[in-house]
């Protein structure tokens, strides 16, 4: 079942990358854009893991 702590990771996660966005975008440092990219991978994946779990918590019910 979905928890608050994968949601938590979530949000955690794309504060982590704020960083490496400023670099990209203000910096034009592409390492950084490389590891937003990567970041947001795994938040593309988070989302949708949290997706699934969300769907079959409701139609359990």
């Amino acid at each position: 079942m979905a928890s608050i702590q994968k949601f938590n990771e979530l949000k955690s996660l794309i504060d982590g990358l704020e960083g490496d966005a400023d670099k990209f975008f203000n910096k034009g440092n592409s390492a950084a854009g490389t590891r937003v990219r990567k970041g947001l991978q795994e938040v593309k994946n988070l989302a949708q893991e949290i997706r699934l779990e969300i769907q079959d918590a409701k139609n359990a019910k």
